[in-house]
């Protein structure tokens, strides 16, 4: 009976994601099954465009409604200028930031297409690099995983240099550790004195 449940949560997830990934994008060649035990995944949500608290609000209750997701722990919303390739942009609408520790079974590329489709609900379109977006949600690490696959980087290539990522991550947890490049309050520490 177990093995029929769990067959019939497969199929159903695979069905969700085959259409919650975006067109033009595919899937990475990571095995998509659930995990066995929940793992704790840290997703980071930024919006400049229309309505950014509500839609950061609105974000974090889509995920928290994600099939096999337990438990979804939220920090504050942080405000910050907004990021371009070649540096701050005070001209741009600002940020509004968050960071959720999501508890979840679900397999990291599963996860991070459901993010998607909740980013496309939301008006996503990916027109410009580091361009002003009306929702971002980034998957930052997924347990201790690693991944070097182009479609899902673990962990997030670039999140030990962004300020506007491990400050909500240390408020909504304040032991936390970025795998392979130590603790959060250490790496945010270094940031804030330029080193």
């Amino acid at each position: 009976m177990q093995a029929q449940i769990h067959d019939e949560v497969l199929t159903v997830l695979t069905l969700v994601v085959v259409h919650a990934v975006p067109r033009g994008r595919r899937l990475p060649a990571l095995d998509p099954r659930p995990e066995e035990e929940p793992v704790e995944a840290v997703v980071a949500l930024g919006s400049n465009l229309g309505d950014t608290a509500g839609t950061i609000d609105e974000a974090v209750r889509a995920i928290r409604r994600l099939p096999l997701v337990d438990d979804v722990r939220v920090s504050r919303t942080f405000t910050t200028v907004a990021l371009r390739p070649d540096g701050p942009d005070p001209d741009a609408p600002a940020f509004a930031n968050a960071v959720a520790i999501v508890t979840t079974r679900l397999a990291p590329q599963v996860l991070l297409g459901m993010l998607h489709a909740i980013e496309e609900e939301h008006g996503r379109v990916r027109a410009e690099r580091w361009g002003d977006r009306t929702l971002d949600l980034d998957l930052i690490a997924y347990g201790d995983a690693r991944s070097d696959d182009e479609h899902l980087l673990l962990p997030h290539p670039r999140a030990f240099e962004r300020s506007f990522v491990l400050e909500p991550w240390l408020d909504v947890d304040p032991d936390a550790e970025l795998p392979g490049r130590g603790r959060v309050a250490d790496l945010l520490a270094a940031l804030e004195d330029g080193s």
